[in-house]
């Protein structure tokens, strides 16, 4: 997935209200962006590290600016969860994720479940259908040899989407959880229980019913955000 325009270079001042982080420019500027990320950003919203923003597509919007990137370390950590959706659909469409294969139509925000929408559909007259869920991960607390984690706040929504794919599964269909990890580091996934017991209980129940836990990590660079390769999940 290729931005839109050419990311500009800053370095984070603060982020706050959830949705705005301002950004000083190499010339000194401040601007405010828009942060497409809802969650607490933990591990990865340190003021003065350097990140990278876009310029909004729509030259009526309020916030000009939209924050794409930041480098904790060595490491470029892609955190608009906007645009996971967009980065599996194009990998799975391009046989990208071994497990997703063979699926005859691909779409997109379907209706299902108790009044949601599945990230992705996949249909075929053969193989039936299949349910993917998608979860952005950012957060890695220990850069020495700590593992990349999901989620960085309590998330009843996640839960909730546990529960759907379960009952998706009951009804004879396919179900796949998939955390997209938008950064290269880190050697392993782990569910951040400590943060969200609820929600680690509520994957391993899911995983019980026959729900498939998949983690791909992405190659993420100023240019463009794209799937790498498979992640291995600790048990």
């Amino acid at each position: 997935m290729k931005f839109h325009a050419p990311l500009v270079k800053g370095t984070l001042v603060k982020r706050y209200k959830r949705f705005m982080a301002d950004v000083t420019l190499a010339d000194g500027t401040v601007v405010t962006a828009h942060c497409a990320n809802s969650g607490s950003m933990l591990s990865v919203n340190e003021p003065g590290a350097e990140v990278w923003i876009s310029p909004a597509a729509n030259p009526d919007r309020k916030l000009k600016w939209t924050w794409e990137l930041i480098r904790i370390g060595k490491t470029l950590v892609g955190i608009n969860t906007a645009l996971p959706n967009a980065i599996v659909a194009e990998a799975i469409e391009a046989g990208k994720v071994a497990e997703l294969t063979g699926y005859e139509t691909l779409r997109r925000e379907v209706k299902y479940g108790q009044n949601s929408r599945i990230d992705i559909l996949l249909e075929d007259p053969k193989k039936g259908l299949c349910y993917v869920e998608i979860k952005n991960v950012t957060m890695r607390r220990d850069l020495a040899d700590g593992p990349l984690e999901f989620p960085d706040g309590v998330t009843s929504r996640g839960a909730k989407h546990l529960v759907e794919l379960a009952d998706m599964v009951a009804q004879g269909h396919r179900a796949v959880m998939l955390y997209l990890v938008q950064r290269e580091d880190g050697n392993r996934f782990e569910v951040a229980g400590d943060i969200d017991p609820a929600y680690a209980d509520g994957l391993e129940e899911a995983r019980m019913k026959g729900v498939e836990v998949l983690c791909y990590r992405c190659k993420v660079t100023p240019k463009d955000i794209s799937l790498s390769s498979p992640v291995p999940i600790a048990p």
